[in-house]
């Protein structure tokens, strides 16, 4: 018994890649590549949310399920985002990537798409520092607020950057909050 083409992993992808290119029709963004199970779609940053949007409307890409980024220092680009998307009516993925110079650390939000994106998008620019332009609540998740560095960039140091400083202060305050309760 031969099985069905459409059910061949290597069908499936071609379906996928075809999906994708048809809903990116039109713009400056290029199907250039597929990890091991994912067509990948690189585009310019000014065009992402565009790209985002029609692969979840053109496409039936419902889920974004990882936004997160690269740091390739001391190389330029320097940053590379990162969306993955998932549709659940095809049962496959596609991942999409932007390049960001050094000194232009900022993407358009997804969140507005995919509600669930709001938390990626706060740990990439935690972690990372890239701003993600009109997120609703853009602050640290992982991290403090007064940190002022972003540990998954190169340049953050191995040991780490004065924690103690940091600890001082939160301890300080928990101790002066704690002691006013009964």
């Amino acid at each position: 018994m031969s099985a069905d083409a459409s059910t061949q992993p290597g069908a499936a992808l071609a379906a996928c890649a075809a999906r994708v290119q048809a809903a990116l029709e039109g713009t400056s963004a290029a199907l250039d590549a597929q990890a091991k199970d994912m067509p990948v779609v690189t585009t310019e940053v000014t065009a992402a949310k565009e790209v985002l949007q029609r692969l979840k409307q053109r496409a039936g890409f419902a889920q974004c399920t990882l936004v997160t980024a690269v740091d390739h220092f001391p190389s330029q680009p320097r940053f590379e985002v990162i969306w993955q998307l998932l549709s659940h009516a095809h049962a496959d993925r596609v991942r999409v990537r932007a390049h960001l110079p050094q000194g232009s650390e900022s993407v358009p939000t997804c969140s507005d798409l995919w509600p669930g994106a709001n938390w990626s998008e706060r740990e990439c620019f935690d972690m990372f520092g890239i701003r993600f332009d009109g997120h609703p609540d853009l602050r640290r998740l992982l991290m403090p607020e007064g940190y002022d560095h972003h540990p998954l960039r190169k340049e953050f140091p191995h040991r780490g950057i004065e924690p103690d400083r940091l600890y001082r202060e939160w301890d300080d305050a928990r101790r002066e909050r704690d002691a006013t309760y009964p």
